[in-house]
């Protein structure tokens, strides 16, 4: 099974983390199959950077999100409440609103 999850970074007491897929039975700083982006809690906002197409090509795959990481990118809108992607909202067509009108 692969995992979409946090690998630490920084020195110590000054973490930030980056976003990786892994497989699960992987340690936490050990091997791993591509970076996605990156998160630094340590920021005022917390800053997170991800790539958004390949995250959801590995869901799509599969790949697990990890519990700590879906509650950071449901946070940042990455993500809707249901850890799928959000979707797009429906533009109205211009003529319908003209006919209306």
């Amino acid at each position: 099974m692969v995992k979409i999850r946090l690998r630490r970074t920084g020195t110590k007491k000054r973490a930030s983390f980056r976003i990786v897929v892994a497989p699960s039975r992987a340690p936490r700083d050990g091997r791993f199959l591509e970076i996605l982006g990156h998160y630094n809690p340590r920021h005022d906002p917390p800053t997170v950077v991800v790539d958004e197409e390949r995250l959801f090509h590995w869901m799509s795959q599969g790949a697990q999100l990890t519990d700590s990481l879906k509650r950071i990118l449901i946070s940042k809108g990455i993500l809707d409440s249901s850890g799928k992607k959000p979707e797009a909202p429906v533009a109205e067509e211009p003529a319908a609103e003209a006919e209306a009108a």
